[in-house]
């Protein structure tokens, strides 16, 4: 009798932790509600707001841009290219005291040139490659995003010099494919010196 509880004992604890690692990684994975939330931080609230607050619509579009983005082979970058992409954001940076729509124009080249260098889509529309970057670096994505339409929507110096700090965040993240790390150089911007 004893045997037989035992067996039944350990039947339902292999069926309940069974039913665990279910939940956390077969629902988790494909992106069901905490998990999509947990991944993609505020590009999820982007995204449901921009589906009228339907929670369903928004995570199929996300579940969709895992499918699509999800398995894309990051491509290392030389030290040379690595460095190349430092100097031309240094350029842009100062630029954006003289000019800056135009240190801008460059931030949203410099993003694109540096985001297909890793593997990111190259031809397409500007929110697909958004979309496969969401995928990989949702928590920076936005600042690309503001570099973009502050480029040609008149936005004033104050908004401009915010969208580029943010877009360093993507900058920085592509970069290194690691926690972003500010510069001494890019302090001046973030503080607020250096605008015009």
């Amino acid at each position: 009798m004893v045997a037989v509880t035992t067996v039944i004992i350990i039947i339902a604890v292999a069926l309940v932790a069974a039913a665990a690692v279910y939940f956390f990684l077969v629902r988790g994975a494909s992106g069901g509600g905490r998990g999509l939330r947990g991944r993609f931080g505020p590009e999820y609230d982007r995204v449901v707001a921009r589906h009228g607050g339907d929670t369903k619509a928004a995570e199929h579009e996300l579940g969709e841009r895992v499918k699509l983005h999800g398995d894309l082979e990051k491509r290392p970058l030389t030290e040379a290219a690595r460095a190349d992409y430092t100097a031309r954001w240094a350029r842009t940076q100062e630029l954006f005291v003289e000019s800056p729509q135009q240190a801008l124009n460059e931030a949203d080249a410099l993003l694109a040139d540096l985001s297909r260098d890793r593997g990111f889509p190259a031809g397409g529309s500007f929110e697909e490659r958004t979309d496969a970057l969401s995928v990989h670096h949702a928590r920076h994505v936005d600042g690309y995003r503001r570099v973009h339409t502050a480029r040609s929507d008149g936005t004033g110096t104050e908004e401009m010099r915010e969208a580029f700090v943010e877009a360093r965040g993507l900058f920085d993240a592509l970069l290194a494919d690691g926690p972003a790390t500010r510069d001494h150089s890019n302090r001046q911007l973030t503080e607020g010196r250096g605008t015009s």
